[in-house]
């Protein structure tokens, strides 16, 4: 006898991060930190664009809201993980699913629009500097960051009330390690036709919208550099989108590998570590690339550690 309708369901089931009792504890180790690399890295950005007035500008500006994006969308999956892997337990309740479903489609939808609103930004740096304050004055970009967080809001809500108008299988295994809109629409009995058009809708228009902005932005950005008589000018320009252009190759390659992995591989496992490395390694290596490549925020970055009073310091030997 097949599953049958289930409506009273209490919890889900996520997927073991290993089956190995021995490699737990590596595992755990792991997961713990690339979680504490990344909120300490995206806390330092945050904390060095807000100290620093300097960084007062509108790119660092978006940089700030990425970067607490990033300890977010980090937060809202590896400690549940990490709980996981500690109490060997993989159960998440109905509850805590969908909320965890509901904050990952926030922060994700939020970063994708992030990524287009500072590609823009750079946009009108390059090809309009003499524009830019008029521009990207601060009201706008309140405006721009306030509409992200409200459209990423509420396509969340959207899709979690659609969730929530479905009945679930006896079998309530999600083969992820973390409560994802898709996997979690595949557990139901009743009809799912309605919530797959809303992904495709929503992931369309949205998606479409962010990466149709950055294309547009840096096509744009080409041809205006291309046009540049000096060297110095060219390789100046093209240095300041540099660490844009890997965080945004890094964020939509390791989603498209998501994409391709669930598209051609059997494997659940192999799809699972694609959306791990998805919602983790973009996250963790953000504070990184740009930290690394902008001198203004190495500089930040140096005045604010060395302000953090060490232990001792003012011990006299």
């Amino acid at each position: 006898m097949g599953p049958r309708n289930k409506t009273g369901v209490s919890e889900f089931l996520l997927m073991e991060v290993t089956k190995d009792l021995e490699l737990q504890p590596l595992h755990f180790i792991l997961f713990l930190s690339i979680y504490l690399v990344t909120t300490l890295g995206n806390l330092l950005i945050v904390m060095a664009v807000i100290s620093d007035s300097h960084l007062h500008t509108p790119m660092y500006f978006f940089l700030y809201n990425l970067s607490f994006t990033d300890i977010c969308l980090s937060t809202t999956t590896i400690p549940k993980m990490l709980v996981n892997i500690q109490t060997q337990n993989q159960s998440v309740t109905y509850t805590g699913c969908l909320t965890q479903l509901c904050f990952v489609l926030v922060f994700a939808s939020l970063e994708s629009f992030l990524l287009a609103i500072m590609a823009y930004d750079r946009y009108v740096a390059i090809c309009h500097p003499l524009r830019y304050m008029a521009i990207m004055n601060f009201r706008l970009c309140g405006w721009l960051i306030l509409f992200s967080l409200f459209i990423s809001i509420v396509d969340a809500l959207l899709h979690s009330l659609m969730v929530l108008q479905l009945t679930f299988c006896t079998d309530l295994e999600i083969p992820l390690f973390f409560c994802e809109v898709v996997q979690v629409i595949k557990l139901a009995c009743s009809d799912t036709l309605i919530n797959n058009i809303l992904i495709y809708l929503a992931t369309s228009i949205f998606g479409g919208v962010s990466v149709c902005g950055i294309i547009f932005s840096y096509t744009q950005i080409v041809s205006s550099v291309l046009r540049m008589p000096s060297v110095g000018g060219k390789y100046k320009a093209f240095s300041t989108c540099v660490s844009h252009l890997s965080v945004v190759s890094l964020f939509y390659g390791t989603g498209l590998g998501v994409y391709i992995s669930s598209a051609l591989v059997n494997s659940s496992r192999q799809t699972a570590v694609a959306s791990v490395i998805y919602t983790v390694v973009p996250q963790m290596m953000n504070p990184f690339i740009y930290s690394l490549r902008n001198r203004d925020m190495k500089e930040a970055l140096r005045k604010l550690i060395s302000k953090i009073p060490l232990p001792f310091q003012d011990c006299v030997i």
